[in-house]
């Protein structure tokens, strides 16, 4: 589950229990060379796409991540990468279609630097997201435009040398939240709060104007890697994560009871 080399390859089917979520990791300075391999894996449109990209870096790490995204659900499914089709929301959420949808795997997708975080369930909508930790811009000033009064007053909170490691925990959180909800930018970032504590596993804190909205969710922090922050949301309790850093399995059960098993 920790894709590190070029020349990866997965055979299935392979299980994705109801109440697990998979998550995966993709170094992609490390897979991206192999693009002319991952370019056969992708549709026409994707390969479009792709070719639009004004920078090789970047075209790369569309191809790579695109493509182990059709190897690992194609693994999950027992197909072939190639044979898979999806369909968008009206804010552009990605979902299996045609005849592979019945079996309601659930996918979600994020990368940033050189690193991309893929998740897998069944039957739950979840959102997933990754950034690198970067020190060169004004987190105060972001911050103020787009987090909520009780996320600001938490992030002034921290230290000078600990604001940027903080903002990127607040700010993958609420990716993940908006990423699962299927909500895109329509979903107001300061309307809902999430917590930068450090190792988190219950950090969606209030949402709004539905106070209950909150309780549906289960949001937490995930092992992006050295240098980037992660976070994963995920629609009910009752699974637990087979996260991509150990293999380990941690659950999520209720609000106040998130446990290793």
């Amino acid at each position: 589950m920790n894709i590190t080399r070029p020349g990866f390859s997965l055979a299935g089917p392979i299980a994705l229990p109801e109440n697990e979520v998979q998550l995966w990791r993709v170094d992609l300075g490390a897979v991206g060379p192999e693009e002319p391999r991952w370019q056969q894996v992708l549709s026409e449109d994707e390969r479009a796409r792709a070719a639009r990209f004004h920078f090789s870096r970047d075209r790369q790490s569309y191809v790579s991540s695109r493509a182990l995204l059709r190897i690992i659900l194609a693994a999950y499914l027992g197909a072939e990468p190639r044979e898979l089709s999806f369909r968008y929301s009206e804010k552009e959420k990605p979902a299996l279609s045609g005849a592979h949808a019945a079996q309601k795997i659930e996918f979600n997708i994020s990368h940033s630097g050189m690193a991309a975080l893929l998740a897998f369930t069944r039957g739950r909508e979840v959102g997933v997201d990754v950034e690198l930790i970067r020190h060169d811009f004004d987190v105060e000033g972001i911050a103020h435009r787009f987090f909520s009064e009780h996320e600001r007053q938490e992030l002034m909170a921290f230290a000078l040398e600990e604001r940027h490691a903080a903002f990127f925990r607040c700010w993958t959180r609420k990716e993940a939240y908006v990423k699962a909800t299927g909500s895109g930018l329509s979903l107001p970032l300061s309307q809902f709060d999430v917590s930068m504590a450090a190792g988190n596993i219950n950090a969606l804190i209030a949402t709004r104007p539905d106070a209950t909205e909150a309780e549906r969710w289960c949001m937490r922090e995930v092992p992006g890697g050295d240098g980037y922050a992660a976070a994963l949301c995920v629609l009910g309790r009752g699974w637990r994560l087979r996260a991509w850093s150990e293999q380990e399995r941690v659950s999520c059960s209720a609000v106040d009871d998130v446990q290793a098993p």
